[in-house]
């Protein structure tokens, strides 16, 4: 198996603001990431989820245990940029990746930064934009564009940087349905090209979507499996605050009507080719 990250024992702790107790982030948390999986982390509030993305790329350095990329170990300063331009990473607020003026120079800034020759930046700045659909808008100000909008350009910024593994961490949580549904295109997308996946989120249609599914609560690993051996355990998943999809929900509930709806039907697209045949 050819893991693109590798996580071992991880311990992350913080100090709490009003007391200065340090806290428990993440306990003892063992992953392999495989290069071109799709891998939905899902948890409460408060579970860790955000915390663990962060290690994953260096942006947070374990307390304890080790975090390896492409073998590299995450503490080893001698390596971060290699490290942080294998894996890149994708924010909830897209105002937090933005610091130009004008979209293909907010795109190019990544590359430029990594010393790419001028000639092969222009030419990532335009596949990135392709990428994301948003070619039209390479010559506006990043303050002109919705949240949607923005968020595809924070994309392209680090698909510019031609990362293998992309780490998105709640990238929809501020977006309409209609937004949320073309970043998760992009996302099916840039998988489709091979890109390793790491989908922090809450939303349980874009879990469905992965090939694992990973559950964290109270900085532990409570779960790890795919969608539907995950989905078939709806009462664990209720105990820890979690909900199941529509369509495994709407399963369940046939064949409790006595329709033997198969398990591993947890998207509403299966389920209705399931019922009009």
């Amino acid at each position: 198996m050819d893991n693109i990250i590798r996580i071992e024992h991880l311990l992350f702790t913080y100090l709490r603001d009003d007391t200065e107790e340090p806290v428990e982030a993440l306990r003892d948390i063992s992953l392999q990431f495989e290069r071109g999986s799709f891998t939905a982390v899902l948890g409460r509030n408060g579970s860790g989820k955000s915390t663990l993305a962060k290690n994953l790329n260096g942006l947070f350095l374990p307390s304890g245990g080790a975090v390896y990329v492409k073998g590299w170990d995450t503490k080893d300063e001698e390596y971060i940029w290699d490290i942080r331009q294998t894996a890149g990473m994708v924010f909830q607020n897209p105002d937090n990746q933005l610091v130009s003026s004008i979209v293909e120079d907010d795109i190019a800034f990544g590359p430029e930064n990594l010393g790419i020759d001028p000639v092969e930046i222009r030419r990532r700045v335009d596949k990135a934009l392709a990428a994301v659909n948003m070619g039209q808008y390479r010559r506006k100000a990043p303050h002109q564009l919705s949240v949607g909008q923005k968020q595809r350009i924070a994309i392209a910024g680090v698909v510019a940087m031609r990362p293998e593994c992309i780490i998105f961490d709640e990238p929809t949580a501020m977006l309409d349905p209609k937004g949320r549904e073309e970043i998760m295109e992009i996302i099916d997308e840039l998988h489709r090209d091979g890109i390793t996946v790491i989908l922090i989120t809450h939303f349980m249609d874009e879990a469905v979507r992965a090939d694992r599914l990973v559950i964290l609560d109270q900085g532990q690993v409570r779960m790890d499996g795919t969608p539907a051996e995950i989905f078939s355990r709806e009462e664990e998943l209720q105990e820890l605050g979690l909900d199941v999809p529509l369509a495994v929900d709407m399963a369940q509930r046939l064949r409790k009507r006595g329709i033997p709806v198969p398990e591993n039907i947890i998207t509403i697209e299966s389920l209705v080719e399931y019922i009009c045949q």
